[in-house]
């Protein structure tokens, strides 16, 4: 009976974890401060114009948001397609097959 089985060091899995979790940081990052930076000028705004209005900074915060989402995109993809080439490309190297 023939079945092929990949093991893998705890170096290796440790080392795919981190750049998986620098990647997911790296391309939230740009949406999550544009989010902070509109939030803060919006509550700044309100607050000078004494606006109590809870939607509004909603509205403005997540339009922000999709826009940035839209600008973004592109380069998101670019590094998700990069991360996952390199996932396939080294599969060889971090995984050894072995048949029992």
């Amino acid at each position: 009976m023939d079945s092929a089985v990949a093991t893998m060091d705890l170096d290796g899995i440790a080392s795919l974890a981190r750049d998986g979790a620098r990647l997911a940081v790296l391309i939230s990052a740009p949406i999550l401060l544009t989010g902070a930076i509109v939030g803060l000028l919006t509550g700044l705004l309100q607050a000078a114009a004494q606006i109590q209005d809870q939607t509004f900074a909603f509205v403005v915060k997540i339009s922000a948001m999709i826009l940035a989402l839209a600008l973004f995109l592109p380069w998101i993809l670019a590094r998700l397609v990069d991360f996952s080439r390199q996932l396939f490309e080294n599969a060889s190297t971090t995984a050894i097959f072995f048949s029992l």
